[in-house]
């Protein structure tokens, strides 16, 4: 008997009859009793996504066996497919990276008083854009307005989405087919490579560069006014560091110049704070406030880095100025929603209060916090994890440095205390791989073959959820 050779491109025997023994969607369906709890049409759609799965694998010539086909093999695929698709995409994570302003991983945490507000104005209807006193329509802007002005000293200010936003208004406002005077040393690059030029260019300013990369002068920017100069912008450089022979123009000096020829001065701050952090060994950040009184006719910065809020751009300044700034049509397309003017609302009433605001603001708290409060996170974790998972990792302390993060305060390490983590049964990557894929993922950092927990970044009451993270991967393997 002669055997019929197999048509060119088509899979091999074996392989057919693996592809035949796939159940059809209605038999595997019919193995689900009782059915999962989940819309119909999910469970479908994961069926399908599933014997698919297994047709690739088996094209491809994954070892798949006639029993791999089996119900009880197939099922517990399914229902960790399943499981996979229920789980939501935006979730929350366990930091262990030491990087307390994480761009990656949300930025500043919001203190309970901004969740509460949060949850209030998000379940009840409010008052966003309606004035009590009068019942006629009111401003968002003007719930936070006054706060902003007691804090700081501005006469007048404006919250739209975000910075970067908050500058372009600025410039589209004040400067629109004219020139901004900006040092060459400032022309910084922010989060997803978007840089001041092009920002800048966006709103019609012409960018006039002055100076040089290390070193500009105050003749620089007086060399460089015209009849086309709308504005002198300052940038700090919150983002980076140039150390040398470096020289800037203070901001007094760039205000006296500036009135001398009838232009509004702009700061954008970036990382905006309103305390001074240099008592907690932090290098010295200018506070909003300090930038005011130096005469300012308008600054910029953000509303969840060093001030710990929701995301936001924040604009204060002259009255004058910031009423132009609220009548440009772009506010609408700029503006914040009711959880962001909650949540900010709730942080900035904490500032009146600044010892309150430390221990009450997580990315504040997390800045101050003592040296022996991190030690102490640490031994816990130890203990919680040492008997179980000696057999297959080494458990250490050691003395590790944490960053700020979010742009601010680069090249500035806090000491910190890490638990690092040396397996013994699988590589340091498959490991951070392994918790990073967990449905609690823990985000960690590799240093010289140990993972590095950072415990600045990991709350008190994470820790019995990371130690059982730990726990659950290891058994995993």
């Amino acid at each position: 008997m002669t055997t019929k050779p197999e048509s060119a491109g088509q899979p091999a025997a074996s392989t057919q009859r693996l592809l035949r023994a796939i159940p059809k969607v209605d038999e595997f369906l019919g193995w689900l009793v009782p059915p999962p709890a989940a819309p119909a049409s999910l469970v479908k759609s994961a069926v399908r996504q599933l014997l698919e799965s297994l047709r690739q694998e088996i094209l491809k010539g994954a070892p798949i066996k006639p029993g791999d086909l089996s119900q009880g093999v197939l099922l517990p695929r399914f229902a960790a497919l399943l499981g996979a698709r229920l789980r939501p995409n935006f979730r929350t994570v366990i930091n262990g990276t030491g990087v307390v302003i994480h761009t990656n991983l949300g930025r500043s945490l919001l203190p309970e008083a901004a969740m509460e507000s949060l949850l209030a104005v998000g379940s009840r209807y409010s008052n966003l854009e309606l004035d009590l006193a009068t019942g006629k329509r009111g401003s968002r802007y003007s719930l936070v307005e006054e706060i902003l002005c007691e804090l700081t000293g501005g006469e007048a200010g404006l919250v739209v989405n975000n910075n970067a936003a908050a500058v372009m208004l600025v410039l589209d406002t004040l400067a629109k087919g004219r020139e901004v005077i900006v040092s060459r040393g400032q022309l910084v690059e922010i989060g997803g490579s978007f840089r001041i030029p092009e920002v800048m260019s966006r709103t019609g300013a012409k960018l006039v560069e002055v100076g040089a990369t290390n070193r500009t002068h105050l003749r620089d920017y007086e060399t460089a006014i015209s009849e086309e100069t709308a504005l002198l912008l300052k940038v700090h450089t919150s983002n980076y560091r140039i150390i040398g022979f470096t020289s800037e123009v203070p901001l007094t000096e760039l205000v006296a110049l500036a009135a001398k020829h009838n232009l509004p001065v702009m700061e954008d701050l970036g990382s905006g704070c309103l305390l001074d952090l240099s008592r907690f060994g932090l290098a010295k950040e200018p506070t909003v406030g300090e930038v005011v009184r130096a005469g300012v006719d308008v600054v910029t910065f953000s509303g969840d880095k060093l001030l710990g809020g929701p995301q936001a751009g924040l604009i204060l300044g002259k009255k004058e100025i910031i009423e132009q700034i609220k009548a440009n049509p772009m506010t609408r397309a700029l503006r914040i929603d009711k959880f962001t003017l909650a949540g900010l609302e709730a942080v900035l009433r904490l500032y009146f209060d600044e010892e309150k605001a430390i221990a009450a603001i997580p990315t504040l708290a997390m800045l101050a916090m003592p040296f022996s409060v991190i030690d102490r996170r640490a031994k816990r974790l130890r203990r919680l994890i040492g008997k179980e998972l000696g057999p297959v990792c080494r458990v250490e302390i050691k003395n590790i440095a944490s960053m700020v993060g979010g742009g601010s305060l680069p090249e500035q390490p806090l000491p910190s205390r890490g638990v690092a983590l040396a397996p013994l049964d699988r590589s340091v990557n498959e490991l951070e791989k392994g918790l990073r894929e967990l449905p609690l993922p823990v985000l960690g950092r590799i240093e010289d073959d140990w993972l590095i927990l950072d415990m600045r970044t990991v709350a008190d009451k994470e820790i019995p959820l990371l130690a059982n993270c730990l726990k659950e991967v290891f058994e995993a393997k």
